[in-house]
């Protein structure tokens, strides 16, 4: 299969993960307006900050060492042995689980039973649905390199509409349930693919530090109390909803693409010169994508903070730390959307020994992030966590484009020039920040519904005007979003 070939279903995969992301993403928004009406912001916190926390560390580090090393190279190769090693996710989901379960239950603060009831019982549930998770690691594996979308949309939507609507069952009749509700609804070998999972787990396990770090540090740490870990938590996922609704589909899919398209122990100047080329092209057009996407969410996003937290959670989330928590989130995910894109092309060029390298980087990397986690929160509170990860990202990102750098200095393409905009289109986003930072001085948000909408207006008509001159100055993003928007509908027609 071509690299062209594997561009067109790259992108037909990220296109389809895209609508998943917007799915999944609005339910869970509807769903989590609806349960704050209804539970205590305290068992909010719990759920999404705690059990969440042994849910997610105990499947990343089950399983995303085997994604990144059962993934590289091409579908073509001798599956029993690579079902063989994915296998082993099972066991060590049970062993992470309970590992992680008695550390939940034994060594941290037991939250007061007559606040949040069922502790124990959703610590039990949730680390049994982890593992329940993971024993369809191989098919998922098995799907994803051969890249049947038609499966992973029909099984992950039909998956998270029938949690959603179990949930929002529980919480409407058995609100008394509490914690129950949210555990009900949760729940030979090839050696080479063996030692880089291996690498990679040592990546991965450190990499999950980075990615939940301020979690680990309000769960082992205690520096935040319950009810504040969920105003965080919920900022934190409604600050994220744009980076996560369009840029972790295309990671998980270009990451396919880049390890297919790419050999890992050569250099571009070693390679197929046309995969290079092509995989040159697409990384500058993501990258494009994702300056462009950070940008207009961090300039529109510190004007538009504190309406929407109103309109999203009511005095709650608006009034305190939420707006200032939620706009440090915006500069943030301008970082996230960047390192997404330039760690996805990253970790599928590199080689093993690369691997074993940058794991090193990132040990000291994760002990500087929790560190500064602790330190930042204790001097400016809740907002210390994102600036430390404000601080984390812009390392990893620089790592990136380093080796970026390096592995095409040889070859005559550059595509770390996307992350340069005309300075026509600078210029756009500048007077709308300014533009909407005086309309919300004079028009919101304590002035009532008419001069809201006038400010929702006036955001409007910026966020026209910018995407309008993104239009017309970045042709040869457009070019690429068109063409391979029309080849993931060609490809879907002939399905």
């Amino acid at each position: 299969m071509g690299s062209r070939e594997v561009l067109g279903q790259a992108a037909r995969l990220a296109s389809s993960g895209l609508l998943l992301q917007v799915l999944f993403r609005l339910i869970t928004f509807v769903l989590n307006a609806f349960v704050l009406r209804f539970l205590s912001k305290e068992i909010v916190g719990i759920v999404n900050v705690r059990l969440t926390l042994l849910y997610s560390t105990t499947i990343f580090l089950a399983r995303e060492a085997f994604r990144r090393a059962c993934l590289s190279g091409g579908a073509q190769r001798d599956w029993s042995q690579t079902l063989n090693l994915l296998w082993l996710t099972v066991p060590l989901g049970v062993f992470w689980s309970l590992f992680l379960g008695w550390v939940w239950l034994q060594l941290l603060q037991v939250p007061d039973p007559d606040v949040i009831p069922h502790y124990g019982t959703g610590v039990v549930l949730f680390g049994f649905s982890a593992v329940v998770e993971l024993l369809g690691e191989p098919f998922w594996v098995l799907a994803q390199a051969h890249m049947f979308v038609k499966l992973k949309v029909i099984a992950e939507s039909l998956s998270v509409i029938l949690k959603s609507i179990l949930t929002a069952f529980l919480v409407l009749w058995l609100p008394h349930w509490g914690l129950y509700i949210f555990s009900l609804a949760q729940a030979f070998v090839n050696w080479e693919e063996a030692k880089l999972t291996w690498s990679f787990f040592k990546q991965s396990f450190l990499k999950q530090i980075l990615t939940e770090g301020e979690r680990y540090v309000m769960t082992f740490l205690n520096v935040l109390n319950f009810g504040d870990q969920g105003v965080y938590d919920i900022v934190n996922n409604l600050g994220s909803l744009v980076a996560r609704l369009i840029f972790q589909p295309i990671e998980e899919s270009f990451y396919i693409f880049f390890a297919k398209v790419l050999e890992r122990e050569k250099d571009a100047s070693l390679q197929k010169q046309e995969d290079v080329a092509v995989a040159a092209a697409v990384l500058e057009s993501l990258l494009k994508l994702a300056l462009l996407t950070g940008l207009t969410v961090t300039v529109f996003g510190l004007a538009y903070s504190q309406l929407a937290l109103d309109i999203y959670g009511g005095a709650m989330l608006s009034s305190g730390s939420g707006p200032v928590l939620l706009r440090a989130y915006c500069l943030y995910v301008l970082l996230l959307a960047i390192n997404g894109v330039t760690e996805c092309f990253t970790f599928a060029a590199m080689s093993k020994e690369e691997v074993d390298k940058y794991n090193f980087t990132m040990l000291a990397l994760s002990s500087s992030f929790l560190l500064l986690s602790y330190l930042l929160i204790r001097w400016c509170g809740s907002v210390g966590f994102i600036l430390a990860n404000c601080f984390n990202m812009g390392i990893r990102i620089t790592h990136s484009l380093c080796f970026i750098h390096r592995y095409y200095l040889k070859s005559p393409y550059r595509p770390l020039a996307g992350l340069f905009l005309s300075p026509v289109l600078l210029g756009v986003f500048a007077l709308s920040g300014g533009i909407t930072a005086v309309s919300e001085a004079f028009l919101c948000c304590e002035r009532g519904w008419p001069a809201r909408l006038a400010h929702i207006t006036v955001g409007a008509l910026c966020l026209g005007a910018t995407l309008g001159t993104a239009f017309l100055t970045e042709a040869k993003l457009i070019h690429f979003l068109r063409t391979q928007l029309g080849v993931s509908r060609l490809a879907d027609k002939t399905m």
